[in-house]
């Protein structure tokens, strides 16, 4: 369906895409990640025909449709029921004909063609595409200049999963949606007929939603069957092969610079050392696993303070003289994790600036711990930063009166480290801006943590990084996000904010997700199993051992990497003791069999360690497999 032909592209003198190359199979799902400026959006602008590479092409089948969201929201008077109708051009084109055409012949001509399209279901179709993501019967009516942004991007995903391209193009299309959206998203991408291309970092979405994954690193791009977890093994054992790989190349490249070193000058060997020398130059260097700042997130353990934190007595809070929730009761201890759950427009964001004490009570009561402190995220944090200051200044600024240690130290917590840490914030990418939020907001260890969307900026693997630091802290966490694999890893209580209030919803996440896409998902909807908290405390101690499993898989990892390392300079020192660490070629070959012996037995036992960890996340079993 899609051919990527060696595609180039270079912008402001650096290589985004080198010769990049993938066959995609008809009718597949295909998620298209990288690490943050990677260059996926690039790509996709180059199958979208939006960017013209400097070399190769993007290859689809004559008469191929290809649908992708424009930059531009929707704007202007039409609702956004019209708007999404039009987006179907045949069947608008078509209706416009049967009402204005005088050719019998050409009548029937075009009735045969609406028919045949479906184009009387249209309106149905378009109405209900709307209400999955989020537009009730009078939202659909409004007019589009009547929403933020936000809305109208949800109007533009709306028309074109309504126009049913033969090739459809997403670039993170969760990015204005909330949870129960992205739910319905990936239930309708499922049953998708044609061929689709999306770029996410959501490992629930990814899983749930393709089949294959396009890999971009480096400029290359590597398809892989499966989804996301699928992709996630195959790469690692990948990692630890290159490691090997690089290891056993270093050894030799030594050997060979020795050899060239050595004879060179003497003619009877200077045809041989030129011949190396040859080897040399021509031999592919193996990119070297690098320690990545981005995957810092380390947040600062608060002090100890008795619960509980903050109680709600059926508190009302909201703006002006307007209550926008109601009859709240709450209480949060030191050592809770909580998800709020619910459409956006709800009043999930007024209850969380209601716990950040940046608004107050308009009825009831609300007591918090005198000694508390609380770091609150959004995303308008992110936006606000100075982009002419660095991080460095930000955060000496918000650390009045603390050591230049001090405030070095809180930024290293977060991968601000040496030159990180005095570059500009206007240069810094998306998740650098929202890492370097996330520093600001801790700076004094709070014992609470209410975090609004943290994961719009964040890439698979540091959201993931995210996750596991959010799990290392001991202080409490309020968790606002789309992101279903953070909510499952991070939140042990769930509160629906619906219908004017926020209750406790007596279930899991899977009970809330199945009520959802049944249809319901009111407050008073519970699931009618029995046993609910006892599920949901099991789901907590599977999170805590799934987090603590995917630990031991990259410390096994790790392991790997470095033991093959030691191996081959064993290796080295056994074979050519003159490139040999100074240490290793003082001991003798007796010496050197038996240590190598041992990290050979080292590498087996992570390697087993490893794979066991692997698959235990890769089946489901990692309860009993920890």
């Amino acid at each position: 369906m899609l051919n990527l032909n060696g595609i180039t592209v270079r912008l402001g003198g650096r290589t985004i895409l080198d010769g990049a190359s993938a066959a995609l199979p008809p009718g597949s799902r295909v998620g298209l990640i990288g690490r943050n400026g990677a260059g996926k959006s690039t790509l996709v602008r180059v199958i979208a025909g939006m960017l013209e590479p400097d070399d190769g092409s993007a290859d689809m089948p004559k008469g191929a449709r290809l649908g992708y969201i424009a930059q531009e929201a929707p704007s202007g008077t039409a609702t956004p029921f019209d708007t999404v109708l039009a987006a179907d051009t045949e069947r608008a084109a078509l209706m416009h004909e049967s009402e204005t055409t005088e050719d019998p012949d050409r009548l029937g001509d075009v009735y045969e063609r609406l028919i045949a399209i479906d184009a009387y279901t249209a309106p149905a179709r378009a109405a209900q595409i709307l209400l999955g993501l989020g537009f009730d019967e009078e939202m659909q009516q409004r007019p589009l200049d009547s929403f933020s942004g936000g809305w109208k991007m949800r109007v533009a995903l709306a028309a074109l999963l309504f126009s049913q391209p033969d090739l459809l193009l997403l670039d993170e299309p969760s990015n204005h949606l909330d949870l129960e959206a992205v739910m319905w998203l990936e239930d309708f991408l499922v049953n998708y007929k044609a061929t689709i291309v999306v770029v996410s970092h959501e490992r629930d979405f990814l899983n749930n939603v393709v089949d294959h994954i396009l890999h971009l690193q480096g400029g290359k791009i590597t398809l892989y069957p499966g989804g996301y977890d699928s992709f996630e093994r195959q790469r690692a054992e990948r990692m630890a092969q290159l490691a090997a790989a690089k290891a056993n190349q270093d050894a030799q490249r030594a050997k060979l610079q020795d050899y060239v070193a050595r004879n060179s000058a003497r003619a009877s060997t200077a045809k041989q050392a030129q011949s190396r020398q040859k080897m040399l130059a021509k031999m592919q260097p193996i990119a070297e696993l690098a320690n990545d700042p981005s995957l810092s997130f380390d947040f600062p353990d608060p002090t100890e303070l008795r619960p509980p934190l903050i109680t709600l007595d059926m508190a009302s809070v909201g703006y002006g003289e307007t209550p926008i929730l109601k009859r709240l009761n709450m209480r949060l201890d030191p050592d809770d994790r909580v998800a709020l759950l619910g459409r956006n427009g709800n009043g999930k964001t007024t209850l969380a600036r209601l716990l950040a004490a940046q608004l107050t009570p308009m009825d009831g009561e609300m007591a918090s711990s005198g000694k508390m402190k609380v770091g609150y995220f959004t995303q308008y944090q992110v936006e606000e930063l100075d982009a002419d200051d660095t991080p460095l200044e930000h955060m000496t600024r918000t650390m009045k009166g603390a050591s230049p240690a001090a405030v070095r130290a809180q930024l290293g917590r977060f991968g601000f480290s040496g030159d990180k840490a005095t570059g500009k914030v206007g240069k810094m990418s998306g998740g650098e801006k929202a890492r370097l939020a996330l520093a600001l907001i801790t700076r004094d260890a709070p014992h609470m943590l209410i975090l609004d969307e943290p994961t719009n900026h964040l890439d698979v693997d540091a959201r993931e990084a995210l996750v596991q630091a959010l799990n290392s802290y001991t202080g409490a966490v309020v968790l606002v996000s789309h992101d279903r694999h953070m909510l499952e890893m991070t939140a042990d209580r769930l509160v629906l904010v619906d219908d004017g209030t926020a209750v406790e919803f007596d279930g899991t996440l899977d009970d809330y997700i199945a009520l959802v896409l049944s249809g319901a998902g009111k407050a008073d909807a519970r699931p009618a199993a029995k046993g609910s908290k006892k599920d949901r405390a099991a789901a907590a101690d599977r999170r805590a051992a799934e987090t603590a499993m995917r630990k031991r898989a990259k410390e096994a990892e790790d392991a790997l990497a470095k033991l093959n390392q030691q191996r081959a300079a064993v290796d080295r020192a056994m074979f050519d003791p003159s490139t040999a660490d100074k240490t290793l070629a003082k001991l003798s070959m007796t010496e050197l069999m038996k240590r190598r012996a041992e990290l050979s037995e080292r590498i087996d036992g992570a390697e087993a360690t490893w794979l066991e960890a692997s698959e235990a996340l890769e089946a489901g079993t990692i309860a009993s497999a920890a």
